[in-house]
C-alpha cells in the first residue's frame, strides 16, 4: 500500500528535521575541544571555588579532596552547607580543620524569592576573594592539574567565562544511553558548541564547571537575576553571552567527572525540577517539544519498517543519521566506540521517549504542585515570576573584553 501524500510529506519533513542538525554537527565535530594540557606558565590570579551542598555528605568528601589535592597557587574553596540534615556539616567542618583553605558557611533558613541552590551559590560568592569564581557541585571530582589548566587558559584567551562538559559517569546500559540522549539533544539540537563561534549569540552553562571572571559576574548582577532558577548553570552562561562578555565551552572529560545520577529512574526524577524550565513552564512549548522529538528520534525507525518507497528512503537516510549523531556524541562524551557503546547507540529510540517522558512528568508535576527540589516546593506562579535573565545591560555599563 503507497503511503498518502500527506504522509510522504511528514516523513520528508522528519527526514529534514535530522539532517540539517547532524549536518550541522559533522561540520562542527570539532568546535567543543578538548581542555589543552597547557597555556604556558604564567601567573595565576587567585581562584575561589563555590561548592553548594545539601545532604551530601556520602560524595562531598571526596568532591572537596580532589579540590585540596590540586596544583593551583592561590586557592580559595567556600563550601556552603545548605540546611543539611546529613552529617555533611561535620564532614565539612572535619576537612577545615585539616585544611585551612576551605571556608566553610552555614545556611539554617532559606530568603523568600530563592532556590536553596541559587542562594547558595551567591552566598559562596558573596564571602569568596578570588579574581576568578568557580562554581561546582558537591559531586564533582577533579583530576590533577584541573584549576590550573583551566584558569592559564582562560587568562591566556582573555575570556570572562569557561565551562567544561565533565565525564557523566553512568554505570547500567539504560542509564548511559538515557545520558547520551541528553549530550545528543545538548550539543546537537541545542547547539551548545555554538557558544565557541563569536558570530552566534548562543550562551552555554554548565554546572560541573562554571568558571567566571569576578568582574563578569557582577557586571551581570551575580545570582540575584537567576535566584529563581532551577536552570541556574545554564541561564548563568546565557546571561553572560548577552551581556557581551567573551565565553568558551570545552570538552573536560579528562579533568572532571561527576556520577550524574545512580540509576534512570533517579535521573528522571532529578531532571523533574528544570526540564519544564527550559520550557519556560509554557505547556504548549513543552508539549511540541514532545512530539518534535517522538516525531524526528522516535518514528523513524518503525517507519522505516512499516512503510516502502520513498518513506522508507526518507526514514531510514534520518535513522542512519541519529545513530550516526549519537555516535559522535558518545565519542566526545565518553571515549571511543566499543560493545557497550554499540548497545547504547541501538537503545536511542528508547532513550529517545524515555526523554520525552522526562519532560512530560517534569511539565505535569509542575502544574499540578509546583516544583519540589531538595525538600522545598517553589510555587509555579513564583517561578514564572522571574524575568530578565537575558536582558541587555543599560547603555555603555558592560563592554565585551
Amino acid at each position: 500500500m503507497t503511503p498518502p501524500l500527506a504522509l510522504t510529506i511528514f516523513d520528508a519533513l522528519v527526514f529534514l528535521a535530522v539532517a540539517i542538525p547532524f549536518a550541522m554537527l559533522a561540520r562542527a565535530r570539532r568546535a567543543i575541544p578538548r581542555l589543552p594540557a597547557s597555556a604556558g606558565e604564567r601567573s595565576l590570579p587567585r581562584l575561589s571555588v563555590v561548592v553548594p551542598a545539601r545532604d551530601e555528605a556520602a560524595a562531598i568528601e571526596r568532591a572537596i579532596g580532589s579540590l585540596l589535592a590540586q596544583d593551583y597557587p592561590d586557592l580559595e574553596i567556600v563550601a556552603v552547607d545548605d540546611r543539611s540534615s546529613d552529617g555533611t556539616g561535620e564532614v565539612l567542618r572535619a576537612i577545615r580543620a585539616r585544611d585551612p583553605r576551605l571556608v566553610v558557611l552555614r545556611v539554617d533558613e532559606l530568603p523568600a524569592g530563592w532556590l536553596g541552590k541559587n542562594h547558595a551559590l551567591a552566598r559562596g560568592a558573596d564571602r569568596a576573594s578570588g579574581a576568578w569564581l568557580l562554581f561546582t557541585d558537591a559531586d564533582v571530582v577533579f583530576a590533577s592539574g584541573a584549576l590550573r589548566r583551566a584558569v592559564a587558559y582562560a587568562e591566556s584567551e582573555r575570556l570572562d567565562h569557561l565551562t567544561l562538559a565533565p565525564l557523566l559517569i553512568a554505570r547500567s546500559v539504560l542509564l548511559r544511553a538515557f545520558v547520551a540522549f541528553f549530550a545528543y539533544a545538548f550539543i546537537t539540537l541545542w547547539g551548545a558548541y555554538l557558544a565557541n563561534d563569536p558570530k552566534s549569540g548562543r550562551g552555554v552553562g554548565i554546572g560541573a564547571f562554571n568558571l567566571v571572571r569576578r568582574e563578569a559576574y557582577d557586571a551581570i548582577g551575580g545570582m540575584r537575576p537567576l535566584s529563581l532558577r532551577p536552570d541556574d548553570d545554564i541561564r548563568l552562561g546565557r546571561r553572560l553571552r548577552a551581556f557581551g562578555f567573551r565565553q568558551r565551552v570545552l570538552n573536560g572529560r579528562d579533568v572532571i567527572s561527576v556520577e550524574w545520577y545512580a540509576s534512570l529512574g533517579s535521573a528522571i526524577r532529578g531532571l523533574e525540577k528544570s526540564l519544564y524550565a527550559g520550557a519556560e513552564y509554557r505547556a504548549v512549548d513543552a508539549v511540541l517539544a514532545i512530539a518534535f522529538i517522538v516525531a524526528t528520534m522516535v518514528w523513524p525507525f518503525p517507519g522505516v519498517v512499516l512503510l516502502g518507497g520513498t518513506d522508507r528512503v526518507l526514514l531510514g537516510t534520518a535513522a542512519i543519521c541519529l545513530l550516526l549523531g549519537l555516535a559522535e556524541t558518545y565519542r566526545q562524551a565518553f571515549g571511543p566506540i566499543n560493545g557497550r557503546a554499540l548497545a547504547v547507540i541501538a537503545l536511542l529510540p528508547f532513550s529517545a521517549l524515555g526523554f520525552a517522558y522526562a519532560l512530560a512528568r517534569s511539565c505535569v508535576l509542575a502544574e499540578r504542585r509546583g516544583v519540589a527540589w531538595r525538600g522545598t516546593v517553589y510555587p509555579l506562579a513564583l517561578l514564572r515570576s522571574q524575568s530578565g535573565l537575558e536582558g541587555s545591560p543599560a547603555s555603555g555599563s558592560v563592554r565585551a573584553r
